[in-house]
């Protein structure tokens, strides 16, 4: 069994609501690891990041990734720093991984300033940049296929999705 899709980038790509489309137009579910982690640990990401720091959320992000690659069929959303471990990105290998990749002034936008994500305390729009900035080499690494979302509606970059993965075959 494998993901049919698995989306991954920043906070602000739109992995979430893509994979929504992505899943009712091919009639197949979407699961979100951070969605897993939150119903397993039974608080949410920024909790978990406050409470138990950011290596155990790691740990947990890195079983919930290897657990949903072998369990499930439909489209996958993988949380932003995910492929930061490399174990992570060993497991995708194989996989139709799909890169959403949205420039600094769409994610912002698409996050909001006053966003709850852990690792945007402080300067919101300088740590975002900073976050583009040290992660795209390896989202683009670890990708099958990047497709653009800025400036594109998600039925837009769903649609660019469906054919990059099929010219990708």
């Amino acid at each position: 069994m494998s993901p049919r899709a698995v989306l991954i980038g920043p906070m602000g790509a739109g992995k979430t609501t893509v994979g929504r489309l992505l899943a009712q137009r091919w009639g197949v579910s979407v699961r979100d690891t951070d969605a897993d982690i939150e119903a397993a640990e039974g608080r949410s990401v920024s909790d978990i990041f406050v409470d138990s720091g950011e290596p155990y959320f790691r740990e947990r992000e890195r079983e919930a990734v290897a657990r949903a690659l072998a369990e499930h069929d439909g489209v996958l959303a993988l949380g932003g720093g995910a492929v930061l471990d490399p174990d992570t990105r060993a497991a995708l290998v194989g996989h139709p991984v799909v890169f959403l990749r949205v420039g600094l002034s769409d994610a912002a936008s698409r996050v909001g300033l006053g966003t709850s994500r852990p690792l945007l305390l402080g300067n919101v729009r300088g740590r975002m940049k900073q976050l583009l900035d040290e992660r795209t080499p390896i989202y683009e690494a670890a990708a099958t296929v990047a497709v653009d979302t800025d400036g594109r509606t998600p039925a837009e970059v769903a649609d660019a999705v469906e054919a990059a993965l099929e010219e990708a075959r």
